[in-house]
């Protein structure tokens, strides 16, 4: 296995991981993909095991999101070569920074991979759940402009863009705009004392949806709604807006789709198919080229205390992968 440069490049203390294992026998190669940071921890990492489940005694997240994923593809990989399993090539790939916006795979070379289909587990479902499409999306960076003066003294000469940002905020449609669409706004800050009218505020905003169009559109909705604000409250906006992910759509009877619905159906997991409010690594292989779907792997409660997997899935998607890998090998 061996460690790019990445880490440098995407802010991280490692780059992305990968190693490739020759294949023995013709077939589809495949690449499996996982990340290895989590969102950040609020207290200390203890992993215990109780009543056949992995939870975190240290009244954090447990990290599950993704290792889990890590360790279930290293055992599966573990367990082709000691069996001497025939397979038509596997390669792994693990990932930094992806829960920041996928930034360790899109540092990652893509033209390494020998894999003709990918997969991730990092779907928080149980096993059988397939992804078929995650969305596109903008973050955006807004900035309010206004004038400071003394809030006792001299109010009337400022303009407080505290009180524009507000505004715009309130006038945003936020949450699930539809079936298809999600708007938020994350962060904010803004002013210098609490008698000042505050001269700037900015926040970070986003907006997803899984029609690109439908994008498009909100994102525009937003940014007139960020300028009519400012208007009200003469003072000035600025915003940065950049494409966060590109989403992407299967069918069920695509290729990539096809080898995982038989590898669940024959590891007793009958296949489901949703889409994702989320994205994950699949959405930069799949902007390059490269078809790659997420698997659903039993974790539960991502991001929360309350975070966890069972052993008995772990063991499960350990089958899962290994019936991938036969599964690839044969075509099917």
């Amino acid at each position: 296995m061996d460690e790019d440069d990445a880490g440098a490049a995407v802010g991280s203390t490692i780059g992305n991981l990968y190693t490739r294992v020759e294949p023995t026998a013709e077939g589809v190669p495949i690449f499996l993909c996982a990340h290895l940071d989590t969102v950040p921890p609020d207290g200390s990492l203890e992993p215990v095991v109780e009543d056949g489940v992995v939870r975190n005694a240290g009244g954090t997240i447990l990290g599950a999101d993704d290792k889990s994923a890590v360790a279930v593809m290293l055992e599966a990989t573990r367990r082709v070569l000691a069996e001497n399993r025939p397979h038509a090539g596997i390669e792994l790939l693990f990932t930094p920074k992806e829960e920041v916006g996928l930034l360790g795979a899109a540092a990652f070379d893509h033209r390494r991979l020998h894999g003709q289909v990918g997969y991730v587990y990092d779907q928080a479902a149980p096993i059988g759940e397939i992804i078929l499409g995650a969305p596109y999306s903008q973050a955006m960076q807004v900035r309010f402009h206004g004038r400071a003066s003394h809030s006792g003294m001299y109010p009337e000469e400022g303009r407080s863009a505290i009180a524009a940002a507000a505004r715009a905020i309130a006038d945003l449609r936020l949450g699930r705009v539809d079936d298809e669409s999600t708007a938020n706004v994350g962060t904010i800050q803004g002013g210098t004392a609490g008698n000042i009218v505050p001269e700037w505020c900015s926040f970070d905003a986003e907006a997803r949806s899984h029609d690109e169009r439908k994008l498009a559109d909100l994102v525009q909705e937003m940014l007139e709604t960020f300028a009519f604000a400012a208007s009200l409250a003469d003072c000035e906006v600025e915003t940065s807006v950049k494409k966060s992910y590109r989403g992407y759509r299967f069918k069920r009877d695509d290729p990539v789709v096809r080898l995982a619905a038989t590898a669940l159906e024959r590891s007793g997991h009958p296949p489901t198919y949703g889409l994702s409010g989320g994205a994950a690594d699949a959405n930069v292989f799949n902007e390059r080229g490269l078809p790659c779907l997420n698997l659903a792997n039993g974790m539960t409660s991502i991001h929360t205390p309350d975070e966890h997997i069972a052993v008995d899935d772990l063991d499960k998607m350990v089958e899962v992968t290994l019936a991938l890998v036969d599964a690839a090998r044969e075509g099917a």
